[in-house]
């Protein structure tokens, strides 16, 4: 048994670095994985205690001091780029290669770690972003250009968010508002009869709790019912602060129920949605500036995950689709991972899955609720959220059973 200093420190380190991993949008069933293996590396025995915004590891000393007890949580998320030298220290944790000294210095670098770029650059970035999404859900000229203008606002007011931490939950309200706004008055002075929904989300795309809504499918299914019953329940209200800011623009300039659809438009060629990927993907590089060798893994996981959604919303339907992309994306992270020198499989997937965008039919879906379609609204926003959630899920088991099944001969 190790000397309780030592301990101390083992299991202090321990509750931090789980805090980051829930910080890094991991979900718990992989926090406690870590924290099982590294305890037994370390040659020590903890009980642990893991939420979404809370882990604490309880050890026993061994001695009559009694336990040794650490809570640890951070108020913020991780950024991306910040994910890249966690998921290294994840990594050696687990392999019990570092010590717990070391390895709190190493956590201290990564949250002090500053944004690579300058404000202006992750604005742009966003901006590039939101042109990639427009591509994506409805081409037209037009629409390029209000996403590409009004991502850059949006931009703005997140930047001012990260600096002045009490305006952030205002940010996705104020967006949406002021994105609905733009595109209703644009509409009327342009003399169109309609503002399509597809045109407000790109430049909300951040907003939308993909990532949420996927990791609260997986911890339900891992039968870790708070912490994804919290996370649903996170990404409602998310989803819910985009509608009301979309609704109060459309009372406030009395728009009509009938002139906001959510029919896609393409006005530029069948071709646009694939040159959207790579618009997107630049927007990313830029936006969450990974490290610039990330880039053709980005681009190659986003194709992949794009083209089964694709393909599968030609064979199977929209619902579908999502599920097609998730199974695919999902396969296709995991195998990279096994190539040497590829990055983390968390920082392959969150991309793929922030374009496959499975908060989007929940946005037009909760906003359709206040119009004619509300009967049938609902439904089709659970579907579509879950859809891409269960085909990450399904991809994970799939990826275990091929690995068991290549694993045994060799185990024999």
């Amino acid at each position: 048994m190790p000397d309780t200093p030592l301990r101390k420190q083992q299991v202090c380190f321990l509750a931090r670095l789980g805090a980051a991993m829930s910080a890094a949008s991991y979900p718990v069933t992989s926090v406690r994985q870590m924290l099982e293996r590294a305890s037994t590396n370390y040659g020590v025995a903890n009980d642990f205690i893991a939420l979404p915004n809370h882990v604490e590891v309880v050890g026993q000393t061994g001695s009559d001091s009694g336990s040794i007890v650490k809570a640890a949580h951070h108020d913020r998320d991780l950024r991306f780029d910040q994910m890249f030298p966690l998921a290294r220290l994840i990594s050696d944790a687990m392999g019990a290669r570092v010590t717990p000294s070391d390895g709190e210095i190493r956590l201290d670098e990564v949250l002090a770690k500053e944004r690579p770029y300058r404000a202006w650059v992750s604005v742009l970035g966003y901006a590039a972003q939101s042109v990639g999404l427009a591509l994506l859900l409805e081409p037209t000229p037009l629409n390029l250009l209000v996403a590409g203008g009004l991502g850059v606002v949006v931009g703005l007011f997140w930047t001012a968010g990260q600096r002045v931490p009490g305006l952030v939950p205002m940010v996705p309200v104020l967006s949406a508002f002021v994105v609905t706004a733009v595109c209703v008055i644009g509409a009327r002075k342009l003399g169109m009869d309609h503002v399509g929904l597809r045109a407000l989300i790109p430049p909300l795309a951040m907003f939308l709790p993909g990532v949420a809504i996927t990791l609260a499918v997986i911890e339900l299914t891992a039968r870790d019912v708070v912490s994804g019953s919290s996370r649903l329940i996170a990404g409602f209200v998310q989803i819910a602060q985009l509608a009301f800011g979309i609704l109060i623009a459309s009372q406030m300039l009395q728009t009509d129920d009938t002139q906001l659809t959510s029919v896609a438009i393409n006005k530029i060629g069948p071709w646009a949605p694939w040159l959207g990927v790579t618009v997107y993907c630049a927007g990313v590089m830029m936006f969450l500036a990974p490290p610039r060798s990330f880039l053709p893994w980005l681009l190659l996981i986003t194709y992949i995950g794009y083209a089964a959604q694709f393909v599968g919303d030609l064979l199977l339907g929209s619902y579908a689709s999502g599920f097609c992309g998730g199974v695919v994306l999902t396969l296709a992270a995991l195998v990279m991972t096994r190539r040497r020198g590829s990055p983390p499989a968390v920082t392959i997937i969150l991309p793929g899955f922030w374009l496959l965008v499975p908060g989007s039919m929940g946005l037009i879906g909760i906003t359709e609720l206040f119009g004619a379609d509300g009967d049938s609204a609902l439904p089709a926003t659970l579907i579509s959220m879950v859809s891409v959630s269960l085909g990450m899920q399904s991809g994970l088991v799939l990826w275990q059973l091929i690995r068991h099944r290549t694993q045994k001969p060799g185990v024999r």
